[in-house]
Parts: structure tokens; C-alpha cells; sequence
């Protein structure tokens, strides 16, 4: 899968990139059409030391996913932000196995009422 990595205000080095290629690759164990994603690394402004914010957007059939996360270091807000897409995939899963369900229903039942 294609992803973009970019770091506002700061350079990302090669290391967390391939930390969070390697995140993001792991996503299609759960969900094989993922097209594309983009990475938003920031650092906040806040007296907080946990002001590392990892952004996620997924690109996949039909939908866009959004993940969020803010930590101590941006491999934690990765895995936070990765975690979050990993149930958004899994209820998105859900939800179309449901209608592919009730469209069979729907399906045999005008055979029935047809016949």
C-alpha cells in the first residue's frame, strides 16, 4: 500500500518512516483493499511533554478512515492512531458484510414474491 509521510514544521527521520510503513502494512492482515493513506506527523505547542500527534487518513472503497493520536513519541501516537484504524476497518467490515446480507435477503425474497 501507498502511503505519504509528512512532517509539519520538523524532519521526520528514515527510521520513523519505515516505523510507520511497516504499521500501516500490518492493516492489511484485516483489510486487503486499502488504496492509499497519508501520514500527518506534528509536534503541538503545548507545555504538555506529550505533544508528539500522529494524523491517519485511509483511502478504502467507498469510505475514508481518520485516526487521531497524541503521546509522548510519535512511535506511541503511530500505534494509538493504528490501533483506532484497525477498529474503524474491522466495524467497516461489519457493516458491509450486513448489507451484502440483507441484499441476499432482499433478493430471494422478490424471487419468492416474482415466482
Amino acid at each position: 500500500m501507498n502511503i505519504t509521510v509528512q512532517s509539519i514544521r520538523f524532519d521526520a527521520d528514515r527510521k520513523l518512516i519505515r516505523f510507520i510503513q511497516k504499521k500501516v502494512n500490518k492493516l492489511n492482515q484485516f483489510f486487503d483493499r486499502i488504496i492509499d493513506g497519508e501520514c500527518y506527523l506534528k509536534l503541538e505547542n503545548v507545555e504538555d511533554e506529550a505533544n508528539k500527534v500522529t494524523e491517519f487518513k485511509l483511502n478504502i472503497p467507498g469510505s475514508q478512515l481518520f485516526a487521531k493520536a497524541q503521546a509522548k513519541s510519535f512511535e506511541e501516537a503511530t500505534d494509538l492512531a493504528i490501533e483506532s484504524l484497525r477498529r474503524q476497518i474491522n466495524k467497516h467490515k461489519t457493516k458491509m458484510r450486513a448489507k451484502v446480507s440483507n441484499h441476499k435477503e432482499l433478493l430471494a425474497t422478490t424471487a419468492l414474491y416474482t415466482a
